[in-house]
């Protein structure tokens, strides 16, 4: 009796295995009608889709470089590429004007970056301080395992143009500087944290929009 309870109970876990793996959507393009959730959003219905839903063409544009950073960055993620969404990747174009960089920063994901005009000066710092840097050109790509603070900058005579892919739809980004001298934290306890002087700290706040 055992035995035969533990067959049918086993028999029963493989067609719900099986049920569930086939219930599994080849995509989910998402409906900006309704909020977004924890695992993306709602799909739209299938059968109003069409090529266009699976086309973005945000990514041919060249970005907008006049800013502090001299920092263009086209985002290709499930808020602005709806067919993106729940399939666990996405694209960004990064624009460098002459001297400009891509601040430190991080994402939840790993990142690869393509430079397509160059050169860049690209790296990480690991979690025991190791700065892992080189100078990218045309055609190089670079690594950026999860989570590591990681930059770029244009070291050339022109602009450059880089395309980079991350593991998510939705990477996150955390800049650093914006982070820290773009919120309410006040001045003196951002001087505690960053060794940074009163002046210092107002400064950069004044140019991320921070107050206190």
């Amino acid at each position: 009796m055992a035995i035969s309870r533990v067959v049918f109970l086993l028999s029963v876990l493989v067609l719900f295995t099986v049920s569930t793996a086939t219930s599994v959507v080849d995509f989910c393009v998402a409906d900006y009608q309704f909020p977004k959730g924890p695992a993306g959003f709602p799909c739209k219905n299938p059968a109003n889709l069409t090529v266009d839903d699976f086309v973005y063409s945000g990514l041919g544009v060249r970005g907008d470089t006049n800013n502090i950073f001299k920092l263009g960055a086209t985002f290709a993620v499930d808020t602005t590429f709806p067919a993106l969404n729940g399939l666990g990747l996405s694209m960004t174009r990064l624009d460098l004007g002459v001297g400009g960089v891509v601040p430190i920063h991080s994402h939840r994901v790993s990142e690869l970056i393509l430079v397509i005009d160059g050169p860049i000066i690209s790296g990480f710092i690991d979690e025991n301080n190791v700065a892992y840097y080189k100078k990218l050109n045309k055609g190089d790509i670079m690594i950026f395992p999860q989570s590591m603070l990681h930059f770029q900058v244009n070291v050339g005579k022109k602009p450059a143009l880089a395309f980079v892919s991350l593991n998510s739809a939705n990477p996150g980004f955390q800049t650093t500087s914006v982070s820290l001298f773009g919120n309410d934290l006040p001045t003196n306890v951002i001087e505690k944290i960053t060794l940074l002087d009163a002046k210092q700290v107002k400064k950069l706040k004044k140019i991320f929009g921070g107050t206190n």
